[in-house]
Parts: C-alpha cells; sequence; structure tokens
C-alpha cells in the first residue's frame, strides 16, 4: 500500500511547489518544506490528490518542525526523548487522531512509512501547544532531511513537463531568493525590523495556531507563538522589547505576505 502513497504525497508536493511556492522559499531545503507540507495537506484530507480509496480520518491534526527546536521548546515539559534523544537534521512530525482508535490508523502508517518516517513515540497527547488534544492520542515519526525522497520530487519539478505558474522551468530550487532584500528603505526602519527585514532567517510552521519556528543565519533555532505574541530567543526572553524581538517581527512580515502558511495552517491565497 505505501507506494500509492508516496505517490499522493509526491504529487502533492509537486502542487504546492507550482502553486505555492511561496510557502518554502525562506527555507534552506525546499523540497523536505514541499513534501512535509504535503504530508499535513494529505493526512488532514485537504489534498487534491488523494487515492480513489482513501479513507479519511475526523479529527485528524498534523503539526511539524525540527527535532532540535521541538527539545529545544518543549524538553523540560515532555518525555518524548527519554529513549530516542533529539535527532539532529530530523523533522519531527506530531499527528493527532480521536482516541476511539486502538491503534494508529492504517491511513497514518500508510502515508508516513511511504515518506521512509520512523515511528519514535505514541501516547495520550499532551497538553502542550495551542490546541486542546486532551481527548486524543498522537503519534510521532522523525523523517531525516536529504531523505532520496527529495530527490524524486526535485527531479519531477525540473522535467520537461514541470513549470512554474509563470511559465517558466522550476530550475533548481536551492537557487531562489531566500531573503527578500529591501536594502533601499532598511535605513529607515529601527534596528530590530530593519534585521528581521535583511538578515538571513528560514520560517517554517511548527504547529497549526500559531507556532513558528525560525532558523537564523548562524544556525540558532527559535519557537515564535504569533498569537501570545512570544519567542524563546534571548532577545524576547530578557528584553520582551515593544513590537517583537526581529524573530517576531520576520514571522509577521512572511505571514503578510505570505511566504510561510497561515496560523491556521492553510496555504496563502494565491491569484493565479
Amino acid at each position: 500500500m505505501t507506494e500509492p502513497y508516496l505517490t499522493t504525497v509526491l504529487e502533492e508536493a509537486e502542487h504546492v511547489a507550482e502553486q505555492h511556492d511561496q510557502v518554502a522559499r525562506t527555507t534552506d531545503n525546499q523540497a523536505h518544506e514541499y513534501l512535509r507540507y504535503a504530508v499535513l495537506r494529505v493526512l488532514e484530507g485537504e489534498s487534491e490528490h488523494l487515492p480513489a480509496d482513501w479513507t479519511p480520518i475526523d479529527g485528524v491534526t498534523v503539526g511539524y518542525g525540527s527535532d532540535d527546536a521541538m527539545y529545544d521548546s518543549w524538553s523540560d515539559a515532555v518525555e518524548w526523548w527519554d529513549h530516542i534523544p533529539p535527532q539532529e537534521g530530523c523533522t519531527r512530525f506530531r499527528i493527532f487522531y480521536p482516541a476511539e482508535y486502538e491503534t494508529v490508523p492504517r491511513t497514518i502508517v500508510d502515508a508516513m512509512g511511504a515518506l521512509g518516517a520512523w515511528r519514535v513515540w505514541s501516547g495520550d497527547a499532551a497538553a502542550c501547544g495551542s490546541y486542546d488534544h486532551r481527548d486524543r492520542r498522537e503519534v510521532h515519526y522523525l523523517w531525516r532531511e536529504g531523505h532520496p525522497i527529495e530527490a524524486r520530487l526535485v527531479d519531477r519539478l525540473q522535467s520537461p513537463d514541470a513549470a512554474t505558474p509563470d511559465g517558466g522551468q522550476t530550475g533548481d530550487m536551492r537557487d531562489r531568493m531566500v531573503v527578500a532584500e529591501s536594502s533601499s528603505q532598511s535605513d529607515d526602519l529601527d534596528p530590530r525590523t530593519r534585521r528581521a527585514v535583511t538578515e538571513e532567517m528560514s520560517i517554517s510552521l511548527l504547529e497549526k495556531g500559531g507556532r513558528y519556528e525560525v532558523r537564523s543565519g548562524s544556525g540558532n533555532r527559535y519557537e515564535v507563538d504569533v498569537v501570545s505574541e512570544s519567542c524563546s530567543c534571548p532577545d524576547w526572553q530578557q528584553r520582551a522589547p515593544d513590537g517583537g524581538c526581529k524573530h517576531l517581527r520576520r514571522v509577521d512580515l512572511e505571514i503578510k505576505r505570505g511566504s510561510v502558511p497561515r496560523p491556521d495552517g492553510r496555504l496563502p491565497k494565491t491569484s493565479i
């Protein structure tokens, strides 16, 4: 059953890359970002490329982020890493499903198996995050950056039939601009906003409800919550500056641009 699910994920990731490429423009590994966003859409039944025999799971929710970033934010509150320590360069998928299922639903098992992810934890949903998951269960999977499936997606996007919405070819996704330049106006901004606009940062949705992961050019990772307007960086923790730290401001900017998924997890609207 895994090959049909892999085809589904690849087709959805291709759709996201071609129609909503802005969701990964700020990330270092765009193929990885497209694929993990495709997993979210497939499991939540939002994909346009579901198999004919797809069995939707009412009440499923998917969150994802780097395992290192989750550990930095939540290691004092949960025990997920007791048996398997945080894995560098890995995405951790948190998949919530109704407690009425005695085992992990087969749809989740097949989809994650097709992706090449491995199961690392399951249990009652922890009381952390932006949602009340107390009446559900969750299962965690790890998936490493640089997985061969990324190359399969790149091959599909670089095939002669794969065109970007503007009529050109997708080319090498890693050559796309990471940070939009606003240098001509940056001198007029206050220091934190100027750094938010000009510094290299990679932004991705950590969990629906407004949690984002920000990876700075130095490699540090921070968690931004746009609902509570907080950040795990030292600047926010020690000073809580008016208007937010540079990470909060950058996430707000990318959401308004439509460069990252909205806090509700949906793709930004496109005029195409």
